[in-house]
């Protein structure tokens, strides 16, 4: 076992240390004599006293140490809490938009149907009309049967009215006093 002699304050110690962990115990007996002459003139008469207080030292900045490692671990686990939940709201929101965006593909889907539905009405009553223009020239009756009376009834009135419109506009265009030409006069 390989042996390190480690100086602290005036006197020098000897250890035994595992094989490839004396450079550890090198750095770490160098720490403990920085404390040690921290205590400067102020060194108690007995060695022991001395090394209690390096030791002091050095266990008020282990707890220091501890402390803040304790108080990381916290607010690792306070972030981690809040990414976890950030995380999760991110997830519902991807579920949210994955629903509507299946909602919004159905709704797209029924109005394509809707507009074939159209389209197929649309045909079928242009051919309608298709075939009614071709009875309407074929027509030499006004009187057929399958002809709708009162809508005939309706448009015959309607062309009346018209037509006594226009005669009552034509008197009103008569009776009016006539300007004379100047090519009359010569």
């Amino acid at each position: 076992m390989p042996e390190v002699a480690i100086t602290i304050g005036p006197k020098t110690y000897k250890m035994l240390c595992g094989e490839g962990e004396q450079e550890r115990i090198e750095t770490l007996g160098a720490l403990i004599a920085e404390k040690y002459a921290q205590l400067g003139a102020d060194r108690a008469p007995l060695e022991a006293q001395n090394l209690l207080f390096t030791a002091l030292f050095l266990a008020d900045e282990l707890s220091d140490a501890r402390n803040k490692a304790n108080d990381a671990a916290k607010a690792s686990q306070s972030a981690r809490a809040e990414v976890d939940s950030a995380m999760a709201r991110v997830e519902q929101e991807k579920s949210k938009s994955g629903g509507k965006k299946a909602e919004l593909k159905a709704e797209i889907e029924t109005l394509r149907k809707a507009e074939a539905r159209a389209r197929e009405e649309v045909s079928a009553l242009k051919a309608e009309l298709v075939a009614l223009r071709e009875a309407n020239e074929h027509q030499h009756d006004l009187f057929v049967a399958g002809v709708d009376e009162d809508a005939l009834a309706s448009s015959l009135e309607q062309m009346a009215d018209r037509a006594e419109a226009a005669a009552n506009a034509m008197e009103g265009a008569l009776d009016a006093p006539k300007l004379e030409d100047p090519s009359d006069k010569a």
